[in-house]
């Protein structure tokens, strides 16, 4: 078993990843408010950003362990997709992004709840989106399966008309594992 970590979010799709990969996890949601990006915020610095507010909260409500949180938004050509209000909004987030690319940003944060130390990173990977007829669409945003999903899709819940075309299959998913891999291998002393 690999070393223990708190995973600032209540996620099952990253603590499915996570425990798949061999960590020991303890779930302690941030509870942290999701206010909507700045004027001129890039989804890279509004992702980093809410990973590192998230793991901050965990830090000082527990004062020890390895707190690990992440924050996942799509974006289309600048414009953040963060997951839908309701289905109106999954409606005009599908129509963004068929036809084309999107990317899916996650800001990753690893933070010492006992020492004022924390690490951050972000993974971009890029999905294509196929046309969808009408009745696909309407069928989809019928299902609610767009519910609670940054962009309104799952690429892990096998929607047929979304593909990994660049980068990490688990970033997509919400987090990039390759990244936290890495991250950890290169700052050790994170570790404890």
């Amino acid at each position: 078993m690999k070393r223990g970590l708190i995973l600032a979010s209540a996620s099952p799709r990253r603590r499915q990843l996570l425990e798949e990969a061999g960590y020991d996890i303890e779930v302690d949601p941030s509870d942290v408010d999701e206010p909507g990006p700045a004027a001129g915020e890039s989804p890279e610095a509004y992702a980093a950003d809410l990973a590192w507010r998230k793991a901050r909260a965990v830090a000082l409500r527990r004062g020890s362990g390895l707190i690990l949180a992440a924050d996942t938004v799509c974006a289309v050509a600048g414009e953040i997709l963060n997951k839908p209000v309701d289905r109106d909004d999954a409606e005009r987030m599908i129509r963004l992004q068929e036809g084309g690319d999107a990317d899916v940003i996650t800001g990753l944060c690893l933070h010492r709840g006992d020492r004022p130390e924390w690490l951050g990173a972000v993974e971009i990977s890029v999905v294509r989106f196929r046309p969808l007829s009408d009745a696909e669409r309407a069928a989809y945003l019928d299902s609610g399966r767009w519910e609670g999903k940054s962009g309104g899709y799952g690429v892990q819940d096998g929607d047929p008309f979304v593909s990994v075309a660049r980068g990490s299959f688990s970033n997509v998913v919400g987090l990039p594992m390759e990244r936290l891999a890495a991250l950890l291998a290169a700052h050790p002393a994170l570790l404890g």
